[in-house]
């Protein structure tokens, strides 16, 4: 059994292999045990749930409660919907502060113990930027101008927000400043819906939200769940693997949504600092026991680069990251191991 992490997309670390033999050591298994999988569009992106449970009444359960919960993180904080309470923030900005529910309040917060780590290569301010960039696939003759771009960022800035922790508010002091919690939703969601499967007493699983893989316990017959890595030259095929459980997985890339310039490929994480798109990386994947961070993390080392980014890897405990380079040079943080199919070259941990 294999499942795409992103639909139609060949991609680092494009598949989740399921093997019944080969994927780490078995454990033995009490009664029997079956896996159930169930796909929804959350998020403005696909999301693919399995879990392991002792009968389809059990599975199916698990499946609908856990991607409800989902959407209703979504609904919750969506930069899209119009009720919900992140649209209230931006439509305040520059107006009055705006009173929210403590979920909302505590993910913001987390957000900008991000920024400040990162020194804002991660920052929910950047929807304030003006919208320069069409990511069509498409060749464009040029960049935008440079002018336009450095105008574009002038209310960027992570800094900016007020919290006010005993009225719960959020404030954007300027008007025109948005805040979009898109770089770590999707990891937030996974992590909740976890949360809600684990009441259910739901010991395995693996959720997939669109690249935001979180998986625990074991598959059914008590093997490990195994995250096979592809070369994004060469679609479907499989470099490298890791076996893994209760660890996310998690993977960013410049290849679904960019444009080129003069052969240059411009990927849609903007750097927040500049305005300008992110480049020096392909992918990056990040892998890390807390989903959440870990897709906020994989932002940060795009806008860092390859270098810089590594290095901040490097100094996080219990966090490892692998990617590709403009170049196809195949990076690895110190403590990262990947099991590579014969004939790839193992990643260089620089």
């Amino acid at each position: 059994m294999q499942i795409s992490l992103k639909p139609g997309l060949a991609f680092w670390a494009l598949l989740v292999v399921l093997f019944a033999a080969g994927s780490g050591s078995a454990q033995t298994v009490s009664g029997p045990r079956h896996t159930f999988t169930q796909s929804a569009h959350l998020m403005g992106s696909h999301f693919t749930f399995t879990v392991v449970a002792e009968n389809d009444s059990a599975g199916q359960r698990a499946l609908r409660a856990g991607l409800g919960e989902v959407r209703r993180i979504d609904r919750l904080m969506s930069f899209w919907d119009s009720t919900s309470e992140v649209v209230r923030i931006n439509r305040a900005a520059g107006l009055r502060p705006v009173a929210v529910s403590a979920e909302t309040f505590d993910l913001i917060t987390r957000t900008l113990n991000l920024s400040r780590l990162s020194d804002g290569a991660f920052d929910i301010t950047f929807a304030s930027a003006d919208k320069l960039y069409k990511f069509d696939r498409q060749a464009h003759p040029t960049l935008p101008d440079s002018a336009a771009i450095r105008a574009s960022v002038r209310r960027i800035g992570w800094q900016k927000i007020k919290m006010d922790a005993a009225a719960h508010t959020v404030f954007l002091p300027e008007k025109g400043m948005r805040i979009n919690l898109a770089g770590i939703l999707q990891g937030y969601g996974l992590r909740r819906a976890k949360q809600v499967l684990d009441k259910m007493g739901i010991q395995g699983g693996l959720m997939n939200g669109s690249g935001d893989i979180y998986c625990w316990g074991r598959q059914a017959d008590g093997s490990l769940w195994r995250v096979a890595i592809g070369n994004p030259d060469h679609p479907n095929s499989v470099a490298a693997f890791v076996d893994v459980t209760d660890m996310a997985v998690v993977t960013a890339g410049n290849y679904e949504q960019y444009f080129t310039v003069g052969g240059q490929v411009y990927g849609h994480i903007i750097n927040p600092h500049t305005g300008y798109p992110s480049i020096g990386l392909r992918s990056v994947t990040i892998l890390c026991p807390d989903v959440e961070l870990a897709d906020g993390l994989d932002e940060v080392v795009f806008v860092k680069g390859p270098t810089a980014g590594l290095a901040f890897i490097n100094k996080l405990k219990g966090v490892d990251c692998t990617l590709i380079t403009d170049d196809n040079r195949t990076l690895a943080s110190r403590g990262m191991t990947l099991n590579f199919y014969h004939g790839t070259n193992p990643a260089a941990h620089p």
